[in-house]
């Protein structure tokens, strides 16, 4: 390499990251019964426009967009990410004892099923707009579980979505800090994730 050339690096460090959650456990990974209409709604919630993958793949592209700039924003965003993957693993395992596959492609009722696709993401340019996008994701993940349990009649299913549900909350709670510690607020979004 010649003199005149300088190599860039990220600096960010995020071998210490952890999936950012509640801290509550989890219920049991089970089903009363098998369910194709049910484990067809929870693909919806895996893989379809408002879907955990929908999200892992928003969060990600904001860290890696994020950690050269913030690596603070950028850890809490990645440690979101990983509770998301941990969200689409649960929803994988309920599909299967319903009955259903895990094939990215979310069955709608009365709609040729889709395949997941990167035009479901939302990737503005600037920090508080990933923010506010994020945030606006969460609230409709939380809205389409909230109608799905509405929808199944299953205890055990419904259970897990309601545990999802307070990860989506709280991941909204630390989102808001993060938009507001880039307005220059008072919160710190390191002290909120531990």
């Amino acid at each position: 390499m010649e003199n005149n050339q300088m190599l860039l690096t990220n600096t960010c460090n995020f071998a210490n990251v952890r999936p950012i959650m509640a801290a509550l456990p989890y219920p049991p990974i089970r089903v009363q019964e098998k369910n194709q209409a049910y484990a067809n709604l929870l693909s919806i919630d895996y893989c379809g426009s408002v879907s955990e993958l929908s999200a892992i793949t928003q969060y990600i592209n904001n860290e890696n967009r994020l950690s050269y700039k913030n690596c603070s924003m950028a850890g809490t965003i990645l440690g979101i990410a990983m509770a998301e993957m941990m969200h689409l693993q649960k929803l994988g395992e309920l599909i299967f004892l319903l009955g259903g596959t895990v094939d990215f492609t979310a069955k709608y009722r009365n709609i040729k099923p889709r395949m997941w696709t990167p035009e479901y993401l939302t990737i503005p340019e600037q920090a508080e707009k990933m923010l506010t996008a994020d945030i606006e994701a969460e609230k409709a993940a939380i809205n389409q579980y909230t109608m799905h349990m509405g929808m199944i009649r299953d205890g055990c299913v419904n259970a897990v979505l309601a545990r999802i549900i307070k990860d989506e909350e709280y991941h909204i709670m630390l989102l808001q800090a993060l938009n507001k510690e880039l307005k220059g607020g008072e919160y710190r979004t390191a002290e909120l994730a531990e």
